[in-house]
């Protein structure tokens, strides 16, 4: 039995007391079937679970499957498409189909590891995209009523890094994603200003999908941000801590500050962490920030759970001695705690 450092991509985690992979939406309904606890896990991008393990059942979804309405080898009149993506499908994978069939929407977010149906529950989102822009509906197993629901974009309650399924966590478990996406050979207009400048064009037009892609997959590898077994500098679960959503009054002098509809501000997590004395690479030879950008913990190679957790302990509460604001963690914490 594989243990959840084994399918984590911090490495980090035991084992699990039973483990059931399912590649069908009948046998990943049937493997709630049980009185012992139940961890869902797809790409195990954003867990860090205890070096206990799970003392429960970990149910692997490894369903496949994505199909288009449409497809523009079969009418290029077509302006868009809805496609329909098993849970368990890679997302980086999605996405470079995507590009290469000319779906537009989701080319900001290449290189972003995880499956598909993990993507509506955090709202994932990376260079000025989010899935919630072009997600149509998502499809779950409700652990409550007992059946198959289907919620529209308007339901899924998507915020920053958010959704009903996260609010209401254990419940709903995704079957597929559904996406409208549109058609053509340009990506949607470029919203973030450093993928602008890769790309050398101006903030709100549009490039090459393919174009779009590479330069996304650059950014991200620049910050150690796309997974590689033979860099420790990826071992991490992407960013650990989210941008702090606060009243204006809170920001630092000369941190960024985004407007939100209902006044506030989003600030940088990573200025905060940067400007409050931790550098790039700070931590020890077992847990450390990434050389090449401090929101990302990462996983010397012989790290434990507990001296991962440590060190985000360090981080979270020295922004908070220096600056007030109490960062909050993105992954899921399976049998831990801050």
């Amino acid at each position: 039995m594989p243990e959840l450092r084994d399918r984590t991509t911090l490495r980090l985690g035991g084992p699990a007391d039973e483990w059931v992979t399912v590649t069908t939406e009948d046998d990943l309904v049937a493997a709630f079937d049980t009185d012992l606890p139940v961890l869902v896990l797809g790409g195990g991008s954003n867990l860090v679970v205890a070096d206990e393990g799970f003392r429960g059942r970990v149910v692997e979804i490894a369903t496949r499957g994505i199909a288009a309405d449409v497809d523009a080898a079969d009418d290029p009149t077509c302006g868009g498409a809805m496609v329909t993506v098993a849970a368990g499908e890679t997302w980086d994978d999605l996405v470079a189909t995507a590009v290469e069939r000319g779906w537009v929407g989701i080319e900001a977010l290449s290189g972003i590891p995880g499956s598909v149906g993990a993507t509506p529950i955090q709202n994932v989102g990376a260079y000025g995209q989010e899935v919630s822009q072009t997600i149509a509906q998502v499809r779950v197993w409700d652990r409550v009523l007992q059946g198959v629901r289907t919620f529209a974009n308007a339901d899924c309650r998507f915020g920053y890094r958010t959704s009903r399924f996260k609010a209401d966590p254990g419940r709903h478990v995704v079957l597929s994603v559904t996406f409208q996406l549109r058609q053509g050979d340009l990506g949607a207009p470029v919203a973030y200003a450093e993928l602008a400048r890769t790309l050398d064009v101006e903030l709100g037009r549009r490039a090459p999908l393919a174009d779009v892609r590479r330069a996304v997959l650059a950014l991200r590898a620049g910050k150690g941000m796309v997974l590689d077994p033979a860099d420790h500098d990826t071992w991490s679960a992407g960013s650990f801590f989210t941008n702090p959503v606060v009243d204006p009054a809170v920001v630092p002098e000369g941190a960024p500050a985004w407007p939100q509809p209902d006044g506030q501000v989003k600030t940088s997590a990573a200025w905060l962490i940067e400007h409050a004395g931790f550098a790039r690479g700070h931590g020890t030879d077992r847990a450390a920030l990434s050389g090449k950008h401090t929101l990302a913990l990462t996983n010397r190679g012989t790290a434990t759970t507990a001296d991962l957790l440590a060190l985000a302990r360090e981080v979270r509460d020295g922004v908070e001695a220096r600056f007030g604001i109490r960062l909050v963690n993105e992954p899921v914490l399976v049998g831990c705690e801050l």
